[in-house]
């Protein structure tokens, strides 16, 4: 059974990402399931902290992207949003080349907040980063008016 309230399409994920962090940092969505979405992020000069390996900020670039997309797609537009609320990371493996595939999965769906568990994985399937997000999901203003 889909967790999505509207099935998330790669194509206008991606297209998304103009002129937005994720395009500097080369983020592509590459998968979407029933459960969960996924991404790839390169290890280059635009990821990598002074010491050449992945900046863990960047990671939770990935993770954050990821969750709160993933979110998002779980709810009615016309009537709520999800925003981030907390994050955590834990950084496993360090990784200087190549791409880190992350995939957000849920935790938690609930009427107020989301819980999303993002496990990032160097190109040979080993653990890098593991996150968890925690979103929290707002009603839409009935009339916006931001004057």
């Amino acid at each position: 059974m889909s967790i999505w309230f509207r099935t998330p399409d790669l194509d206008t994920l991606n297209d998304s990402n103009k002129d937005t962090i994720n395009e500097r940092l080369g983020i592509r969505f590459t998968k979407v399931d029933e459960g969960s979405i996924s991404a790839t992020m390169p290890v280059d000069a635009r990821t990598h902290q002074p010491f050449g390996i992945l900046h863990g900020g960047a990671s939770v670039v990935l993770a954050e992207t990821l969750g709160s997309v993933s979110a998002n797609f779980c709810l009615n537009p016309e009537t709520h949003y999800a925003v981030g609320l907390d994050i955590n990371a834990n950084h496993l493996r360090s990784v200087s080349n190549g791409l880190v595939t992350g995939t957000a999965r849920p935790v938690h769906l609930g009427r107020s907040t989301h819980v999303w568990s993002i496990e990032l994985q160097d190109e040979q399937g080993r653990p890098t980063c593991i996150s968890r997000l925690t979103m929290a999901l707002l009603e839409r203003p009935q009339q916006w008016n931001p004057t």
